[in-house]
């Protein structure tokens, strides 16, 4: 991955290696050729801030607005004569630049020779004009004088004009990164926000938040989705130490604290804040491009709001990691009751949601599925120790009570609003429902069972025939895999069940990595 740095120009530079500069483009509207003429001869060789006058001759209005459509605003001044082919046809023309082409930024000079025909009072009133000239006042000098001040207006106001467009195009950009969904996808989401909306091509996106570990600092280093590493803490995010940093942005992170502030760094650009907890949070960019000043500055802007955009995607994270370690604690908790082992829950969580990926439901389903699957038997609370603990069949009345903890589960969920603890319901009330009807406690059959409960079914038997409960050995994967075979359209969905056999060895991983 390239390192090359944001590279500017430097402060002195020898006059002749300098491109050339860009001429100011003046348009001439008169349908009288000594007009044009004299205009020539006045304004040959003359500068404006050190940049020639190009003049560009139009004879009618409609020669004028072909010229318009052709360069837009690129026309920096329009000397506009008003008697041309109608008695009003330079009034017509100027509606048409600022009305029509929404031009605002070209500078428009009447320059009458019948000035009785249209008084300055009521031109400058009612028509977008910058100033108001009689042919016969525009000496040599005047004319001068009258181009240096109308360019340097020009000058300014399309530098405020392009500061808007780049204000625009920054906000732009921070509402696409803010929409990223999760951390992994940020710099991905970063790097084409700047591309799209800022016009830099990044070559690399870094963000790294820089933790006290003992004596020393350490490092979680984000990276892109289609390289993510994960940690016991954040997904998508790595620890490491300053040691196991590259050097390129060892350096970078070294200069920008040093400075205490976001910048120009020896590899690039690299922007600093702090975290809720205090902690600096760092945002590198690598680019080929030149910057000037302005950009920089808006540079700036989009990296503070990303910056912020991570913080908040890691305080998500976090408060989501809470969460799915309380609710496991809590599933494993009530597991632990029936003499189980408490990664049962997690394992049923994240076959749950592999599974649910690899039947195509969209993110937010498959994440909901892996926090509410561990609060699946959670009903189990109110059963008593003898039912749950007892190592032989259940009696008719014993698998009665035992079955009510689907709905006790269902009803202890159900009060909550939030989508989390609903779908833990759904599941809770449903997971024993069966695929030809003949499961509880509704007797629900086929798509009437909700998705989250089948596929949770699925997950919870099969992890539970694989391991040892209280009143059973563990099975072989062979087995295992044979009763859910016959089980197809019976107990189970026929699809999850394909699903299931078609990835077994990415399940089964899922199993190893949560081991008794």
């Amino acid at each position: 991955m390239s390192t090359q740095a944001f590279p500017f120009a430097p402060e002195s530079t020898d006059a002749d290696t300098l491109p050339p500069t860009p001429p100011w483009t003046v348009l001439i509207v008169d349908d009288e050729e000594s007009v044009h003429q004299i205009t020539r001869l006045a304004l040959r060789h003359l500068e404006c801030a050190g940049r020639p006058i190009e003049l560009v001759h139009a004879y009618s209005s409609e020669e004028a607005k072909a010229v318009f459509h052709a360069k837009g605003n690129s026309i920096a001044l329009a000397l506009v004569d008003i008697v041309m082919e109608t008695e009003d046809a330079g009034f017509k023309l100027i509606e048409y630049i600022r009305e029509h082409l929404n031009n605002s930024i070209t500078r428009l000079v009447v320059r009458t020779g019948q000035p009785g025909q249209a008084p300055e009072e009521h031109v400058i009133a009612h028509y977008d004009i910058n100033d108001y000239r009689a042919k016969t006042e525009l000496t040599h000098i005047k004319l001068k004088t009258l181009m240096h001040s109308a360019l340097r207006a020009y000058q300014d106001i399309l530098a405020l004009h392009k500061q808007r467009l780049r204000l625009e195009a920054t906000i732009s950009a921070l509402r696409e990164v803010s929409r990223t969904p999760s951390l992994p996808l940020l710099p991905d989401m970063t790097e084409s926000a700047l591309k799209t909306a800022l016009g830099i091509d990044c070559s690399e996106v870094q963000f790294i938040t820089q933790i006290p570990f003992g004596d020393s600092e350490a490092y979680l280093q984000l990276t892109r989705a289609n390289d993510q590493k994960t940690s016991d803490t954040y997904t998508g995010l790595t620890a490491v130490s300053a040691a196991d940093l590259p050097k390129h942005l060892a350096n970078a992170i070294t200069t920008t604290l040093v400075k205490q502030q976001s910048g120009r760094t020896g590899l690039g650009y690299t922007a600093l804040s702090k975290d809720h907890s205090g902690n600096n949070c760092f945002l590198y960019l690598a680019s080929t491009q030149a910057l000037d000043q302005d950009e920089l500055h808006a540079l700036d802007l989009f990296c503070s709001g990303a910056l912020a955009t991570y913080q908040t995607l890691m305080a998500k994270d976090e408060l989501n990691a809470v969460q799915s370690e309380l609710i496991c604690i809590l599933g494993e908790a009530i597991e632990k009751r029936s003499e189980e082992t408490g990664a049962h829950v997690r394992r049923v969580a994240e076959i749950s949601a592999f599974i649910a990926a690899k039947y195509g439901e969209p993110d937010q389903f498959v994440e909901s599925l892996r926090l509410a699957a561990p609060l699946h038997d959670i009903g189990k609370i109110a059963i008593p120790d003898a039912i749950l603990e007892k190592p032989a069949r259940l009696d008719s009345h014993e698998w009665e009570v035992m079955q009510q903890h689907t709905t006790i589960g269902e009803e202890m969920l159900s009060h909550s609003d939030k989508p989390l603890f609903r779908c833990a319901a759904t599941i809770a009330g449903c997971h024993h429902e069966r695929w030809d009807g003949q499961g509880y406690p509704r007797q629900l059959r086929g798509i009437e069972i909700p998705l989250e409960g089948r596929i949770t079914a699925v997950a919870d038997v099969f992890d539970a025939l694989l391991h040892t409960r209280c009143y059973k050995a563990p099975w072989s994967l062979e087995e295992t895999l044979d009763y859910f075979v016959s089980e197809r359209g019976k107990h189970f969905d026929p699809e999850l069940v394909d699903l299931l056999l078609a990835n077994v060895d990415a399940v089964m991983d899922i199993c190893d990595r949560f081991h008794e």
